[in-house]
């Protein structure tokens, strides 16, 4: 597999992964960032998204290295 092919999906599998891992975290907390749009939770629960999306990407990338590393 090209390994442009490679860098972009596992980018793609490691922040979309790490995204739906924060929302289902936030699900976890008791927050609906789709319906409460509007208030203090939900501004937590975009920011538990976006930060295990930035996880999910780190350890795609991690995993990427080791992987030609080795």
């Amino acid at each position: 597999m090209p390994a442009l092919l490679v860098k972009v999906l596992s980018d793609a599998v490691g922040f979309v992964g790490g995204a739906l891992a924060g929302y289902w975290l936030a699900r976890v907390a008791g927050i609906d960032v789709l319906r409460d749009l509007h208030t203090n939770a939900s501004v937590i629960a975009i920011a538990a998204i976006g930060l295990c999306g930035g996880v999910g990407l780190g350890a795609a990338r991690r995993w990427r290295q080791a992987r030609d590393a080795g």
